[in-house]
């Protein structure tokens, strides 16, 4: 029986394995090749942080940062729609229900309170911009998905008279509006909208040009095919 201490014993055991392995006594394991993989890891993580850290550099935007930054008016949703269906409201007279395709599985039901400008087969078929991200409302008992954009100027009796914003005959149903000059619109939710009232906020910049041209700010609303216009109402607020 050996009268080796415990201590003796786990010494003897690491010279033989030092031995076997051609260490000279006290020769770490890593310059034989060997690397702690947990020790890897951790070192190119950090790496990898150092290196994304300085390539993104301090100045570098961020999603919510170009949301604080984008024009108001971009933060609006308007499409080009296309009524589909349109009847007056049982309890409003100056209401139209309207069924509106904007490019959606569904028609939006929206109300404008449009029946003194226009007769009930005017509104059919007609191609309009549809602002899609404010808060429904219900209108006398009706809930409405949206707003009809039109233009109106006051008349010499002092009526007022109003008219559609219409896009070009060519583009396409569904499109997002732009504005040329202004980045791609990227729209919020309808309850930001809201909240943060974007929509009157832009109404005090949102006016036809001498030529009818729909415009922000003198940024024109633009589509694919061309600018968006209302026929004969030219320097006048739209809403």
């Amino acid at each position: 029986m050996s009268n080796k201490t415990s201590a003796e014993l786990i010494q003897e055991a690491i010279y033989d394995l030092e031995a076997k392995l051609g260490l000279k006594a006290g020769e770490s394991f890593d310059n034989l090749g060997f690397e702690r993989s947990d020790k890897n890891d951790k070192e190119g993580e950090l790496r990898g942080k150092r290196q994304n850290k300085k390539e993104s550099g301090p100045f570098q935007s961020t999603k919510d940062a170009g949301a604080v930054e984008q024009p108001e008016i971009c933060k609006l949703e308007f499409k080009v729609g296309q009524i589909l269906n349109v009847w007056n409201h049982p309890e409003a007279e100056k209401l139209y229900c309207e069924e509106i395709d904007v490019g959606e599985v569904e028609p939006r039901l929206i109300a404008s309170g449009l029946r003194p400008h226009y007769a009930l087969e005017q509104m059919h078929g007609q191609r309009l911009i549809v602002v899609c991200n404010l808060k429904p409302r219900n209108l006398v008992g009706f809930k409405s998905f949206g707003m009809v954009l039109c233009a109106s100027k006051t008349k010499d009796d002092g009526s007022e008279y109003v008219e559609f914003v219409e896009p070009p005959m060519d583009a396409k149903i569904g499109e997002l509006v732009t504005f040329e000059g202004l980045p791609p619109p990227e729209p919020l939710s309808a309850a930001q909208v809201e909240k943060k009232k974007v929509f009157l906020n832009c109404l005090e910049g949102m006016k036809t040009l001498e030529d009818g041209r729909a415009a922000w700010n003198g940024h024109i609303f633009m589509t694919s095919t061309g600018p968006c216009r209302a026929k004969t109402v030219c320097n006048a607020p739209m809403r």
